[in-house]
């Protein structure tokens, strides 16, 4: 095992957007088909036309985050600590820009 703390320390990471986009067999909804991919990315390209993706902020694909809805997929934003659901792809706009700001300049630290 080899921690890499400080090597993503020292490349600038702030924030790490966590996008559900998991499936499942069920009765239940879940976030694969409540539009979990083209949230995900949706979260790329706002990222990348900002030049932090991959560099301040990194984004993953995660399984249930426990906030299902057949209206929207989940979504995560550490270390702030800000959950939702709901969420749509017409929707990451105006939820990444109110938490980091129209030009992604409003990383954490």
């Amino acid at each position: 095992m080899r921690s890499r703390t400080d090597d993503v320390r020292e490349n600038g990471f702030s924030d790490h957007v966590l996008v559900c986009t998991n499936a499942r067999d069920s009765e239940y909804a879940c976030c694969a088909e409540a539009h979990g991919d083209e949230v995900y990315d949706a979260v790329k390209s706002w990222l990348r036309e900002r030049d932090v993706f991959w560099s301040q902020v990194h984004v993953a694909e995660t399984s249930c985050l426990g906030l299902c809805s057949a209206d929207g997929t989940a979504l995560v934003i550490h270390p702030r600590n800000q959950w939702y659901s709901d969420v749509r792809p017409e929707d990451v706009p105006e939820l990444l820009e109110d938490e980091f700001g129209a030009d992604a300049s409003q990383r954490g630290e």
